[in-house]
């Protein structure tokens, strides 16, 4: 299944002119403020009507501005969570869900309540009523709720934006779940670089209404050239990994494709895919390998490229295996190193140094 968009729009001081396709798996619209993520949700789900482009779920033309048709919303088979989860409070948990069943079309396929129930935990909490549920939890059944309409598509507008990180990280793994097993394109929109490295299988930078930048997430969020869309500070990589095996002295050990990551230890069985991102202002480069340093995490490269940045710091891009890694230095250390494409480099990364948040489910 596919979301295909390709939108002409102008609101305000904003001029939308894009195309992208979202395949099965979780698709990140990701960009500032005012970069045009809602106005393309909106878009999709049938809010507006934009001024031209065409938008269409597998086979089905949902918007077309040349042969004038646009679905009503109740028509598209969109289903769309918000920031906040818009429950009936007065409504238990399980009929908040089957709410979104009257929506779906009579005899359609998909999932039970059971099925969905199980999918976001939620199988303990549906006699309870949204007044007595965390912000996590709320989430969920509002995604549940969508979940029951049988949608083609899955829309989520910046959903874990209004909890907090104990919140956020309760209701990741879900996320993750349904990602994996929805068997659904998922826009997801978001301005938090943590929330697309984690979740995301493809990303759509947006920048005014354009696209910048847009594949898959190791890609994406590895190059240098989108530093300023998603900041210095939150500018680096997503690695692949997989889990290779538990030590007695609290750690794991993360096979990935340019030798081991060693990082406090995850509750995740050996064997099992994960990605890590890790920050560019976590990473030290050397010249040689480094011997009498605290640090494990000691991965071999060459360097790729060199972005410089306003001020006195610059971006490298190093090639370590198949993965991209990326280090913010400051320009004077890049010339002390005499920095330069080719040139080998070892990537020096403090094994505490990587959030706990920063580790999903590959």
């Amino acid at each position: 299944m596919t979301l295909s968009v390709r939108l002409h729009h102008r609101i305000g001081q904003l001029d939308l002119d894009l195309e992208f396709d979202a395949p099965q798996g979780v698709t990140a619209l990701f960009g500032r403020s005012g970069s045009g993520k809602s106005t393309i949700a909106n878009a999709v789900a049938g809010l507006m009507r934009p001024q031209g482009g065409h938008i269409a779920s597998n086979d089905q033309t949902l918007f077309d501005s040349a042969t004038d048709i646009d679905l009503p919303v109740h028509k598209r088979r969109i289903g769309y969570v918000f920031q906040d989860a818009r429950l009936f409070p007065h409504m238990t948990v399980r009929r908040n869900m089957t709410f979104g069943q009257r929506f779906a079309p009579p005899g359609e396929p998909g999932p039970s309540l059971e099925d969905v129930s199980r999918l976001l935990g939620l199988e303990h909490l549906l006699d309870r009523r949204p007044g007595g549920l965390s912000g996590g939890e709320r989430q969920r059944v509002a995604i549940g709720r969508a979940l029951l309409s049988r949608p083609r598509t899955l829309l989520m507008d910046e959903p874990l934006a209004a909890l907090d990180a104990a919140r956020k990280e309760e209701i990741l793994p879900y996320l993750e779940r349904l990602r994996d097993q929805a068997g659904l394109p998922i826009l997801y929109i978001s301005h938090s670089v943590a929330e697309v490295a984690r979740l995301a299988n493809t990303v759509v930078v947006l920048d005014a209404g354009k696209i910048v930048r847009s594949g898959p997430t190791e890609e994406v969020l590895s190059d240098p050239s989108i530093v300023r869309q998603v900041g210095l500070r939150e500018a680096g990589a997503v690695l692949p990994a997989e889990v290779a095996a538990h030590h007695a002295d609290g750690l794991s050990e993360l096979a990935v494709s340019s030798g081991r990551l060693f990082l406090p230890r995850l509750d995740t069985k050996v064997g099992a895919p994960t990605r890590v991102r890790i920050l560019a202002r976590d990473v030290i480069l050397s010249l040689d390998r480094p011997e009498g340093l605290s640090a494990l995490n000691i991965l071999e490269g060459t360097v790729e490229a060199i972005h410089p940045g306003q001020g006195p710091g610059v971006i490298v891009q190093l090639k370590c295996g198949s993965d991209m890694i990326l280090s913010r230095i400051t320009r004077r250390s890049a010339d002390a190193l005499d920095l330069k494409p080719a040139k080998r480099a070892y990537a020096v990364i403090k094994t505490v140094s990587v959030a706990r948040a920063d580790i999903g489910s590959g």
